[in-house]
């Protein structure tokens, strides 16, 4: 995926759902604390932190933020590059959501545990930096998923 020139915030501001762009304000903020990293825009609609590069099995490789996010009109969603299931636990205790392999779509942050959202944005933004992200959890996906 490639970096755009699209500004952060005029792409929040553009938000038309009040929640979802109140929501990409309180991730934005958590997210540049919990990376370090400013935000920038991969492609039109994901709001990434830092940069890691992936290869998948098929041969396929490129670049991606390290820790992301995208304020969609159905739910917020937070991208855990490394899989949510390595966050099985704690997903147990953070309030109303839905998943996918690598995806967390939240409908209102005033509904979970901000605080323990942070500490898996700062877990997975760990687990990929380092390039923990794909040697035992790899086993774990399915599809064409990264491999290092």
């Amino acid at each position: 995926m490639e970096t755009s020139a699209t500004d952060v915030h005029a792409c929040i501001e553009a938000v038309a759902n009040p929640t979802r762009r109140r929501d990409a304000l309180t991730l934005l903020q958590i997210m540049a604390r919990v990376t370090g990293e400013e935000p920038r825009m991969w492609g039109s609609s994901i709001i990434g932190f830092g940069q890691y590069h992936y290869t998948y099995a098929s041969g396929r490789e490129g670049d991606a933020g390290a820790a992301g996010f995208s304020p969609r009109k159905a739910a917020l969603t937070v991208y855990f590059p490394d899989g949510v299931g390595a966050y099985a636990s704690q997903l147990e205790r953070l309030g109303p959501h839905t998943t996918g392999v690598a995806c967390l779509y939240l409908k209102d942050l005033t509904t979970i545990d901000l605080a323990l959202l942070e500490s898996m944005i700062a877990m997975s933004y760990r687990t990929v930096t380092t390039g923990e992200a794909f040697g035992h959890r790899a086993a774990e996906s399915q599809g064409d998923r990264p491999t290092e």
